[in-house]
């Protein structure tokens, strides 16, 4: 690997390693927000919501920076196709273990927590704009 293709490697995972802590400061606050005012919950509910994103998100993170055995673009859109896909499937399971199994939940806070955590994607692309 180069030196130049390192530091682009370095740049990409610290991108995504603030994206990941931007989604879940944001779900921190949300779920404090809804704890606070609408009860606990709310709170549990907009937290798990907001992990529903995180972690997906964190499983294709991994697949793009992971080092692959062949490095060419071709291995690069097949680890992203993985890793689209398993973050899809991981995010129907997550929301399928919630409504099954979590009692009592709050299905507004719930996809509030979702959306905003989500919503932090775009200010990790503000990120990479500034730093270009």
């Amino acid at each position: 690997m180069t030196a130049e293709a390192r530091e682009k490697s370095t740049a990409a995972y610290s991108l995504i390693v603030r994206i990941l802590l931007a989604q879940l400061g944001i779900s921190a606050v949300i779920a404090a927000l809804f704890w606070g005012i609408t009860g606990n919950v709310s709170g549990y509910s907009a937290l798990l919501g907001g992990l529903t994103c995180v972690i997906p998100n964190a499983f294709l993170g991994l697949r793009l920076v992971v080092p692959r055995r062949d490095p060419g673009a071709g291995a690069l859109v097949g680890a992203a196709y993985v890793g689209e896909l398993g973050k899809l499937a991981l995010t129907v399971i997550m929301f399928t273990l919630i409504f099954t199994l979590i009692r009592p939940i709050a299905a507004g806070a719930l996809f509030t927590g979702f959306i905003a955590a989500q919503l932090a994607t775009f200010t990790g692309f503000l990120m990479r704009d500034r730093e270009d």
